[in-house]
């Protein structure tokens, strides 16, 4: 096993209302687009769980996620989001992702509300 720390990036986004799903979608796909391929970027991937849209990222470190977070798509989701969803967001360092099943408690313990 890995004894790297990485950064973690942990979110959970619930539609304000169903009406938003196209602008919702607009934005997670560019952002997730943009995260894949931005500099330090290890992994990111996205599931819907129980009518939550969440994302988990995996960074070099918290500077390369702060870099891909002021810019670009996400800096432009991040403007609307207000506007579009309600959620969580937790940042932590690690030496791997969490698995799927922990993501919502993860939320729960460590998550600040956006």
């Amino acid at each position: 096993m890995s004894q790297t720390e990485y950064y973690i990036s942990i979110t959970g986004l619930r539609l304000r209302h169903w009406t938003m799903t196209p602008r919702f979608w607009w934005h997670a796909l560019g952002a997730m687009r943009q995260a894949r391929a931005a500099t330090g970027n290890l992994s990111a991937q996205a599931r819907r769980i129980n009518g939550v849209h969440h994302t988990v990222s995996v960074w070099q470190d918290r500077d390369a996620m702060l870099r891909y977070l002021r810019s670009g798509a996400h800096l432009r989701a991040m403007r609307v989001f207000p506007r579009i969803a309600t959620g969580a967001v937790a940042g932590y360092s690690a030496r791997h992702a969490p698995p799927w099943a922990d993501v919502a408690a993860i939320l729960a313990d460590r998550g600040r509300w956006v």
